[in-house]
């Protein structure tokens, strides 16, 4: 797996920086909405969380990397009323090193 750094932790000193890049993901959907309801928003978190590190892992082994500094994240609570779904969406900026 890919080592990972996120917003104040910093990469190795003698890593060498390449090429800044984003990736976006999407978490679970629940039914329903997040007013509320801590417990949906906490599961859709923990599993954006784990597909970004899941996407970024694989971006950066295809882009021939060693490690990814994530610098910005946005994270939107999105909903489909025709489903009465609702699931998060994030974009990650990093920057990749090798």
């Amino acid at each position: 797996m890919t080592k990972i750094y996120w917003h104040r932790e910093l990469p190795p000193g003698d890593a060498e920086a390449l090429d800044e890049h984003t990736v976006e993901a999407d978490s679970v959907r629940v039914a329903g909405v997040f007013q509320h309801r801590d417990d949906l928003w906490d599961r859709c978190e923990t599993d954006l969380t784990n597909t970004v590190v899941e996407r970024l892992d694989q971006e950066v082994r295809r882009l021939g990397g060693r490690c990814a500094h994530v610098l910005r994240e946005h994270v939107d609570a999105k909903h489909d009323d025709t489903r009465d779904e609702a699931w998060l969406h994030g974009r990650y900026t990093y920057m990749l090193y090798r």
